[in-house]
């Protein structure tokens, strides 16, 4: 018999450690995904989901189900990411710098699909790593939009909740996170054609 999200939360926050565990077996992949998304670095994603994970279950508590859990769940992940980088950023003390021209428009980058053949599947991996590293040099706040709302597919209301800013502010680092995107990925556009 299959328990339903809302009985395992129920149960969870009564204290049963098994309905908890189901949760995080379900929503294991999707942290992970983010976190990797956020930070590039498979040891380091791998970190952030733990704790994310530890922070969930120490808190599972005061949900208070006015959200999904899973967007309660990409806050915690997503807060745990910028954690890690605000860490990094002090003991490199080094900044990355984001401009915008300002002009408000953003660009969608398309990465075609390369052929099944070795040097296609080569290419799309160069594609992959090319974009995930300029993913990686963008401000936390704009990596964090871009990740849960292009990368993961939630809703700008979705990402709103998750992040706890308006909705207007997500759509504005939206815009800016595309635009520094596209500004990262410039002088390789023709590897991406």
């Amino acid at each position: 018999m299959e328990v339903h999200e809302g009985e395992l939360i129920r149960r969870s926050q009564d204290g049963d450690r098994t309905s908890f565990d189901v949760l995080v077996r379900t929503y294991h992949a999707l942290a992970y995904n983010v976190a990797y998304r956020m930070l590039n670095d498979p040891d380091a994603a791998s970190d952030a989901t733990q704790t994310a994970f530890v922070r969930a279950y120490r808190s599972i508590g005061s949900f208070r189900r006015d959200a999904t859990f899973s967007t309660w769940l990409y806050r915690i992940v997503t807060n745990a990411c910028l954690d890690r980088l605000r860490r990094k950023d002090r003991v490199s003390r080094s900044l990355s710098l984001v401009s915008d021209d300002g002009d408000g428009s953003a660009e969608d980058i398309d990465i075609p699909d390369s052929s099944h053949d070795p040097s296609g599947l080569a290419e799309q991996a160069e594609r992959r790593a090319l974009v995930q590293e300029a993913i990686s040099r963008l401000a936390p706040s704009h990596r964090t939009v871009l990740v849960l709302y292009d990368l993961s597919g939630l809703s700008y209301e979705q990402v709103a909740e998750a992040l706890q800013v308006p909705l207007g502010t997500v759509k504005s680092r939206l815009n800016r996170a595309r635009l520094a995107l596209k500004e990262e990925l410039a002088p390789h556009m023709e590897l991406l054609r």
